[in-house]
């Protein structure tokens, strides 16, 4: 496993080798100054140690000075002469600081478990010194005072680096972004929340939380009210004392209290439970008697509630002075309530996890080594696997069970994700499964900076395509059956209209006919060009470069006898060098023509039309404006859609409008990977444009 892991961090480290590439300026900074970081903390924890020798080395010369030591030489094996000499003071002094403070650089460097073999050959090499020195030279090298001195110099280096990593545990531990984020009234509300779910499933004539403030004194923190209580009820305040008494007994045994009050009436008193810590108490009073099988159900409330108190009592006391917190009671207490936090978090985190499973839809959740942390079982449906082979499995193992002529090489798909940080979303057709997923991975990250993991999901839409595809297919039929009847009523009408001996109103009718059928036949052709430009997986768009202005300039052209028709100027504002689009010239010149168009029907005589092509930054933007009615605000949002039409105050709807003209316009626009825009004021005008991605 640990082998399988190091494979998928080294795919995936070499997959991101952008992060090795160079992060701009603040990592170059980073990496110049980090050493001289690393050198000033390494100083100053070597300076530490050399302090402590030294304390060491005073504290053995002044129990040597003022003969508090016992004498450990008599312990040797040797002959010892009676009349040794004694070191001078200076020098006794400075044997003792300068192996106090050798002992004291080795374990600050090493530590206490790597350098025990040095201390124990310098000892030895002390104890062997000092017989030599006292069989053949007769002076007294100060073994005891030296040993003495070694011992409290390890035990100063041991403790202060022990109170260094605890003091680094603390600032670790109690700065955690996960530690204290409730507000205190963040935290009522939840007790509240779910004080009133119990409600839902209790008949709960009052419940009180308690929070134990220490072994004798309970507070309540939050309460809620079932019906009103009959304020004029002498026993009130026993019930109340009575109450209270109960909570501190399921205090005391850890465990539920109940209590039967009458044949319609019980208190339950639960005790709330953390880490087999009691952090409060729970008094239910029911308006029925209580009943085991609600055992399970208060217990679980309680451990929420549990959780709930341990994290707002924490959130309410900010830690104080860390420096010295690894010789305080207090100190270590509030790092284990940090603890008990992280674990209630740790509960509820798994809680959310675990939604994952009742989810239709795929999700998997790797780490940057690519583990697999958490994987749903729809995910592992799709992927053809079960639960036994997927612990099994790694991101890229998974990845390649989705493997398809469009998606063949996953390692590319997860490298350009980390580099770019884009998540990567593409639909894979399994022809043989007839199936069609949606797959999308994306890069997760910490508080929208660094990543931490990589998400992928994935989504059946089998039923949806075959949804869509007979929704096209019918529509289309039904076009096309329509079209033919249409066109022989058309054809017969235009013949009738040519008929002189027709009576003037018969000529009429049939005049309306072939104006009508002519109108159908127009709005069953848009009709058709916007369920195709739909059908995205069928239509094909042919895309050259092309020049918006000179399509402007064409349209205007072609429109120029309708808008003279109406005695409306139509002008062209073309901007200079504008970069060419990739687009379907008849698509995109339909759409123009259908926005100048409408500019022209909808404005008033002797009034202008403008239409603009302009650069802005990486789109080409084409803008048609007019001095005609303007929309209403409140159908600004609904103008894009099939079928609707604009009925102004006063005024009919307009029988020539099909409503798909601008619905037309979306469609070519979104294909091309362009925005539609309007900005209208009723009564000014409106302004019309669209934007499409320049080459």
């Amino acid at each position: 496993m640990c082998a399988l892991c190091t494979q998928n961090a080294q795919r995936l480290y070499n997959l991101t080798g952008f992060w090795q590439q160079g992060r701009g300026s603040s990592e170059k900074s980073f990496r110049r100054d980090f050493p001289l970081l690393i050198r000033i903390k390494t100083l100053n924890s070597y300076l530490s140690a050399t302090g402590l020798g030294f304390v060491a080395a005073l504290g053995g010369y002044s129990c040597w000075r003022f003969s508090l030591l016992p004498d450990l030489t008599s312990l040797l094996p040797l002959s010892r002469p009676s009349n040794l000499t004694t070191l001078d003071a200076s020098v006794a002094g400075a044997a003792m600081a300068g192996y106090s403070v050798a002992l004291s650089l080795t374990v600050n460097r090493l530590g206490l478990s790597r350098s025990w073999h040095y201390i124990a050959v310098s000892i030895v090499l002390l104890v062997s010194m000092y017989c030599v020195a006292a069989q053949f030279f007769g002076v007294d090298v100060l073994l005891t005072p030296l040993l003495f001195t070694a011992g409290l110099s390890l035990l100063l280096a041991q403790v202060n680096r022990l109170w260094s990593l605890d003091r680094q545990f603390a600032h670790t531990l109690l700065s955690s972004p996960s530690n204290g984020s409730d507000t205190s009234s963040a935290a009522n509300a939840r007790l509240m929340s779910g004080l009133k779910l119990l409600n839902t499933v209790l008949p709960v004539n009052e419940a009180v939380v308690f929070h134990c403030v220490d072994s004798d004194s309970l507070e309540a923190v939050a309460r809620f009210k079932g019906p009103a209580p009959n304020t004029q009820d002498p026993r009130r305040n026993s019930v109340w004392r009575e109450g209270i008494q109960l909570c501190q007994a399921a205090a005391a045994k850890g465990e539920l209290v109940s209590q039967t009050e009458g044949p319609n009436s019980s208190s339950i008193a639960v005790p709330l439970r953390h880490e087999g810590e009691t952090a409060g108490v729970l008094l239910v009073r029911l308006a029925s008697e209580f009943s085991v099988d609600d055992t399970p159900l208060l217990e679980a409330i309680g451990s929420q509630f549990a959780r709930n108190l341990k994290r707002d009592s924490f959130s309410k006391h900010p830690p104080g002075i860390q420096r010295f917190s690894y010789f305080s009671q207090t100190g270590n207490k509030r790092k284990l309530d940090a603890l008990n936090v992280l674990k209630a978090l740790t509960v509820e985190q798994r809680c959310e996890a675990r939604t994952l499973a009742h989810i239709e839809d795929g999700i998997a959740i790797a780490y940057l080594d690519g583990t697999l942390a958490l994987v749903n079982p729809s995910i592992l449906l799709f992927a053809g696997l079960n639960s036994d082979k997927a612990v099994e499995l790694d991101l890229f193992g998974l990845l390649h069970r989705f493997r398809t002529d469009v998606f063949d090489e996953p390692e590319i798909a997860v490298r350009r994700v980390l580099q770019t940080g884009v998540a990567y979303e593409g639909e894979l057709n399994f022809e043989h499964k007839n199936q069609i997923l949606n797959l999308r991975i994306s890069l997760l990250r910490e508080r929208q900076r660094e990543p931490i993991g990589i998400a992928v999901y994935v989504k059946d839409l089998t039923a949806q395509k075959e949804y869509e595809k007979l929704k096209s297919d019918m529509i289309s039929l039904m076009s096309h059956e329509l079209r033919t009847p249409l066109t022989s009523i058309n054809g017969f009408a235009e013949l009738l209209t040519q008929d002189q001996t027709l009576p003037p109103q018969a000529r009429e009718f049939v005049s309306i006919i072939a104006n009508e059928s002519q109108r159908m036949s127009r709005m069953i052709n848009t009709f058709l060009s916007v369920t195709q430009l739909e059908r995205k997986d069928k239509q094909e768009v042919l895309k050259i470069p092309l020049r918006l202005d000179e399509v402007v300039r064409d349209t205007i052209a072609s429109l120029q006898p309708v808008a003279k028709k109406k005695r409306i100027r139509l002008i062209e504002q073309p901007a200079h060098r504008i970069p060419p689009v990739a687009a379907d010239r008849s698509l995109i010149m339909q759409a123009v023509k259908n926005l100048v168009n409408n500019a022209i029907k909808y404005s008033p005589e002797r009034t202008t039309v403008t239409v603009s092509t302009a650069l802005e930054a990486e789109t080409v933007r084409v803008c048609v404006e007019d001095r005609g009615y303007g929309i209403p605000a409140e159908a600004k949002e609904r103008v894009w859609d099939k079928f609707y039409r604009v009925v102004r105050e006063g005024q009919e709807k307009d029988e020539e409008s099909t409503g798909l003209g601008l619905s037309f316009v979306r469609e070519v626009v979104e294909q091309h990977g362009g925005q539609v825009e309007l900005d209208s004021e009723e009564g000014r005008g409106s302004k019309f444009s669209f934007t499409l991605p320049r080459l």
